[in-house]
């Protein structure tokens, strides 16, 4: 029962997951705040990009309209998540309006881009993802709590997958 929950828990936030990834891969152009301060500091730093975000969101889409077609190839009895473009659309964005209020935080901390942050560099998307899909899709506390257990862990494994395979400059 608890691996069910904890699959029905990544198959909804899948889109969320793979758009927050994706700009590691991608290694984007252009700074997202232009090069700009907020005060002493920049105000999200080189690590947060145009094309990151924009490739990010649209990869998002991109799995999770996979998942929209798919959806009905799959076994029923597993209780997945049937998407709407608006649910995935709204994951997609919201990771990013997450990643990015992230970055703005760590940067009024003087943490740099790329030091690690407990919880906020694990959490912040997600939490951001779960906001924004909420105008559209009451997602259930239970599987709330799933991800924000597994989120830190997946997040941590897949650092340290780009890590080793030299997308990464640092395991976190």
């Amino acid at each position: 029962m608890v691996l069910l929950e904890i699959l029905q828990a990544i198959w909804f936030i899948w889109p969320a997951y793979t758009a927050n990834a994706f700009p590691t891969v991608l290694h984007g152009k252009g700074a997202l705040d232009f090069g700009k301060n907020f005060g002493k500091n920049r105000l999200l730093g080189d690590s947060k990009t145009i094309g990151g975000t924009v490739g990010g969101i649209v990869f998002g889409i991109f799995i999770g309209l996979i998942q929209m077609n798919v959806h009905g190839y799959l076994p029923q009895n597993l209780g997945l998540f049937k998407f709407t473009v608006s649910a995935i659309v709204l994951l997609s964005v919201g990771t990013f309006a997450g990643d990015i209020v992230g970055s703005f935080i760590k940067r009024r901390m003087n943490i740099k881009p790329g030091d690690p942050a407990l919880l906020l560099d694990q959490l912040g998307f997600l939490v951001a993802a779960l906001l924004f899909v909420s105008l559209v899709h009451v997602t259930p506390f239970k599987m709330v709590i799933i991800l924000l257990i597994i989120t830190p862990i997946i997040h941590l494994g897949a650092n340290i997958v780009g890590y080793l395979l030299k997308l990464k400059k640092h395991p976190w």
